[in-house]
This record gives structure tokens, sequence and C-alpha cells, in this order.
């Protein structure tokens, strides 16, 4: 059989599955793939009968919703001449589809449980051609642009009679779901200063009444069953970096995780039964809580969404695999395959686990390891992840695959401050930023060198993407270990970052400090002011639209490496958030991809100097 090849392009390859939702027999999920010629993501919707193993499919849509009744399915598609998102729905039986609302910004919608009426959640601002104004903070989000007054929408449609029945607006970032025939209100709590995802106000809405349940609690409602109310976060934080967890309201609150010190990811309740899934220490794990928690799906691999109806189906995906859907009747079965064809003929690479003490404390690590002949040795990339409260482990991470097919020994760890550990684990990070969570990397590195004889000390990069693009641009500051790095839409003065960041007001306070133009933190733990020892060769990575670490943190920092003469380099992409490196658009994401291969190529392998971007470029177009 003929072999593929990793490259800057392999990722068209692969199909990618997403929102997985069931109703009786039925199953639908989005099906997404990367057409380079368009420049465009792909969206199908399919719809599987579990009885007959019949598939339909709808595409050019999104957020899959089948009604109570199995008997229809509502979903989105996004106008790209009007630039509005529209709600369709479609007779399972026949497909035929007709438009119930057309939005200019639509996040949710719901199915109520007479299988006529949706509830759509979207947004509104001033749009204004010529400015913007604001009152409030911040006035701009990541992914989301400047807010212009932003408010939330909620819109009841009759979808018999295609009608808008109830509209009313609240607050930006609030949420709502269907409670038999209220809706369940999450609304951020107003303070001076608002502390968004740390405290909310909560109320039940119904005909233009409303009842408050909560006042400023850290929690709020992400689901129903109808008589029992599911809320996430917990009563009452100190820090956003704590632990969510997962409590039902039924008139009382009810705590059902309260001894598992571990942060719920996802949940859903349904007749009183809930699901959940778990980070716990590189894994994503899936259970059942009826009165005693019970494992469902439990093992090295990332359970990445799921629902529950007569049957329980979820997505799943390991270190070599993209994510598949799974079903769960009392044993697993898989089904879908999408990937498989495609990875017969893709050499992986399975990464090995170590454990190792950092200080105080005993640590996970991973490394891969390339195919390398006796005797020779191979240059070593670092990933470091982001948050600080990120987890790597055992999902699918291109990035890791491509390198290690090209040769290089990959190595990552958790450090102090990482999810999918104690509460107590993940908060040690907090105003010690750089420091022993820096050492918690470097000794990894040193267990990783020692288990592995082959890896050249002398040619190691590291690499990383927010906290990881904070942690690389921190380690050429404060070690000589690293010959090259990759800091990408990473963190380079604390205190711009407060000031500009979209959540600095409250994250950056929490994580470095309060008071920042006082507090010494602020100085003490930027790279900016060591930018002097750095040695290595760096490449910033950042985009333009990043509104969560700004382009002012790698922009600062490459003007003053400059001035000190040292061998820095910047791409900007024009397009994308801070999560551009997953969601940037197909060309953009394998440019990229070609950026970080040719960089690491030329620094750790054939020592080159400079950075020939247009020899990249020219390469491209051939």
């Amino acid at each position: 059989m003929t072999s593929i090849e990793w490259d800057e392009k392999t990722f068209t390859k692969f199909a990618y599955l997403s929102d997985p939702r069931t109703r009786k027999n039925l199953v639908a999920y989005v099906l997404t793939k990367a057409n380079l010629e368009s420049n465009k993501y792909e969206n199908t919707i399919v719809i599987e009968n579990l009885e007959d193993g019949s598939r339909k499919f709808i595409e050019d849509a999104s957020m899959p919703r089948i009604s109570p009744d199995g008997k229809k399915i509502a979903f989105m598609r996004f106008n790209e001449e009007k630039k509005t998102a529209q709600i369709w729905v479609a007779d399972l039986k026949t497909l035929s589809a007709k438009k119930v609302l057309e939005a200019k910004n639509i996040r949710s919608i719901e199915w109520n449980q007479d299988s006529r009426r949706l509830l759509a959640v979207g947004f509104k601002r001033r749009e204004d051609e010529d400015f913007i104004f604001e009152d409030d903070v911040p006035a701009w989000f990541d992914n989301m642009g400047f807010f212009d007054g932003e408010k939330t929408t909620f819109w009841v449609i009759d979808t018999e009679g295609e009608e808008v029945i109830e509209q009313f607006e609240k607050p930006r970032f609030s949420s709502g779901i269907w409670h038999g025939d209220s809706i369940v209100v999450s609304v951020p709590h107003r303070d001076v200063i608002p502390r968004y995802f740390k405290y909310w106000d909560i109320y039940l809405w119904k005909d233009g009444e409303e009842e408050k349940l909560f006042e400023k609690v850290s929690f709020y409602a992400i689901d129903s069953d109808g008589e029992r109310i599911l809320l996430y976060g917990k009563p009452e934080k100190k820090y956003v970096s704590e632990h969510d967890k997962i409590y039902i309201y039924d008139g009382e609150v009810k705590g059902i995780l309260d001894d598992i010190d571990r942060e719920v990811a996802q949940a859903k309740i349904r007749n009183g039964k809930v699901y959940f899934t778990l980070f716990e220490e590189g894994s994503v794990n899936l259970y059942l809580w009826d009165g005693e928690v019970r494992e469902i799906a439990k093992g090295k691999h990332w359970i990445m969404g799921f629902d529950a109806d007569e049957r329980l189906i979820y997505l799943k995906e390991t270190a070599t695999r993209p994510a598949e859907l799974y079903l769960w009747d009392g044993e697993e079965r898989q089904l879908t395959d999408y990937n498989g064809l495609i990875f017969k003929k893709l050499k992986t690479f399975e990464p090995r686990h170590f454990r190792f003490k950092s200080i105080d404390l005993e640590l996970d690590g991973w490394y891969i390891k390339p195919e390398i002949k006796e005797g020779e040795k191979a240059p070593v990339i670092v990933f470091v992840h982001g948050g600080p409260k990120g987890m790597y482990g055992y999902y699918f991470k291109y990035e890791m695959q491509l390198m290690a097919s090209k040769g290089y020994y990959i190595v990552y760890v958790n450090p102090r401050g990482s999810n999918g550990y104690s509460e107590d684990f993940a908060l040690r990070v907090l105003e010690r930023t750089g420091l022993e969570d820096f050492q918690d990397i470097l000794n990894g590195i040193e267990e990783f060198l020692r288990l592995e004889p082959q890896a050249d000390r002398e040619r190691i990069g590291i690499t990383g993407i927010s906290y990881g693009g904070y942690m690389t641009n921190w380690a050429l500051t404060q070690s000589d270990l690293f010959k090259a790095g990759i800091s990408e839409n990473g963190i380079s003065y604390w205190l711009t970052s407060y000031a500009f960041s979209d959540i600095g007001l409250w994250f950056d306070k929490e994580v470095i400090g309060d008071n920042p133009l006082e507090n010494e933190n602020y100085r003490k733990l930027s790279p900016l002011f060591y930018a002097k020892n750095v040695k290595a060769p760096l490449l910033l990575i950042h985009s333009l639209e990043d509104y969560r670490c700004p382009l002012d943190q790698s922009l600062m920092f490459y003007h003053v490496l400059k001035d000190l003469g040292k061998e820095v380099y910047i791409a900007i992409f024009k397009k994308g958030a801070h999560g551009h490196s997953i969601r940037g658009s197909p060309r953009h994401r394998m440019k990229r991809y070609k950026l970080f291969m040719e960089f690491f190529e030329r620094k750790l392998k054939k020592y080159e100097e400079g950075f020939d971007v247009e020899k990249i470029l020219k390469e491209e177009k051939k």
C-alpha cells in the first residue's frame, strides 16, 4: 500500500468530528474537512439511524439539534453574502427544510420538550459604521471582537408558525437553557469591574416574568431535565483557577462530586442521571452518576464531546488518532472510522509516559521517539501547553506527530499549575508563574535525557502557544539549554497584558498578583526585562486578531531583541484569534506548519544563519 508522508498539508486529509447529538434511535454530528483550494472548512451534518444503519447528510450546516420526538432536526447555516446566521428546521424523513430565524449572531439553539419551540441565544451590537462606543470592560474579547454595547439576545421560536413569539435581552455573556416551559438565565454578576466567569446571578424566566434563584454565585446553569437544573462551577470561588464541579438543583443545591478532586470538563443531566467528563492525569474520561459514580470510558484518551438519550454516544481521541464516534450500551462500540484508511498509510508515533521528581512533586511527562539509527543522535523539541491550567496527555496534536516524523524527539510534561490533578496542584503557580513551573519543565527534560541517551542535549528547541509562548520566551531568557525557540501568541510583559488583554483585569491579577501598577511581579516575571540574556534564535508567531494575548506582547519582545542585536524573527498572521493555530483558515494553518518545520530544520539540523522566508514562500507556490 502506498504510504503518505507527514507535511504541512497532511491535516487536510483527516476528517474531524464534532458536536455529537442523539435522540431515540438517531445520532447526528458535524463532519468537517479542510479544503485548501477554497480555503474553507466544509461542514456536513451526518444523521445516522442506529437501527437500520442508514445515513442522511445536510451540507453546509452545523449545530445539529434533533427534536425530542425524533421527527425533526434544527441546524445552523451561515449566509456568506449577508454575513448572517440562519436557523433551519428539517423533517427527518424527507430532509425538506425551512428557515425559521435569521440574525446577525447566534451562539446556541435548543429544543423545548414539546418538539415545537426552539430557544436561540445570540447577541446584538450597535453596529455603527463609523465608531465603536463602550462604557464597560473589557472593550473587546477574543474571537468576538469589540463588544460595542453588546447585549445577549434570547429568542423563543415557534417552528410551526415560523414566528418569534418571545424575545428579551440580558447583559453580555449571559446564557440560557430550557427548564420545562421556563428558561434558566445565567447573568454575569455586576460589580464595579465585572469578574466574568467568577460570579453569576441566576434567574428563572417565563412569559416575561422572572424569579431570582441565586445571586453572586460561582456556578451557572448548563443543563436541565425538566425537573432538576445542572450547575457548573462552585457555590463560591476565590480564584477562577479553582476546579469546576457539578451540582444538582431541585430546590436545594446538591454537590455530587465533592469528594473527587479533579475538574469537570463537560456534563449533562438526563432523567436524574448525570453524565460528565473529568480531566485526569493526561486523560479526559467519561463517567455516569446515578447516586454513585460509575466509569464508562476511562483510559489513555480524551473524550471530546458526548450526548445521552436512550443511548450514550461520545467522541474519543487518542495521541495517534483524531476523534471518532463511539456508542456505549454496557460496552463500547465504535460507530465511525473516517480516518482508518488514511492512518493505514500514515505512520504515527505512540508517546511514552514517564514520571519524574521535581522539587517537592512527582510529575507526569511524555516523549515521542523518532525513527533513529543505532549510534546516532536526534534533536529534541520541548512543547509547553497553554493555560497555565492546560493539560498535555493522550490527545492528537498534529505538530508533535509532524515533527516526530521529521526525526525529532518530542518532549512534553504537565508542570504544576496544569489541569488533571488536585486543585492545590493547579493553584501552586499563582503569583509564581515562571518559577517552580519552569523548574518542573527543566527537571522533566533532564529525566527524559537520562532515559534517552540518543537525544542530543546540544540540539534542544522549545515551543508553545499562549502560556506555552510565555514559557518559551521565559526559557530563552533564563536558560542556555535551548538552542532555538518558537513562541506563539505568548506574553512578554505582564503589565501591558493586564491592561490590554480581554481577561487581564481579572486573570492576570490572579496569576501574577494584585496591584499591577505597584506589584514587582509584573516586571520580575516578564521575559521582556531579561531580553539581554537571549542567546538562541527565536521565531515569534502571532495573529493580529488575538485579544487574549494581544500582538503587543510579541511585537515588543521582537523590537527589544532586535535592538539588542539578537537573532529574532516575527511572523504576524493578518487574521485569526488566539486559537488561530487550530481555527485559522486551511491555508493559514498550512503556512504556519511550514514556518514551524522550516525554522527548527534550519536551527536544530542545518545550523543555518538567518531565516529566508522568501525561499519558503516560493517553495510553497510550486
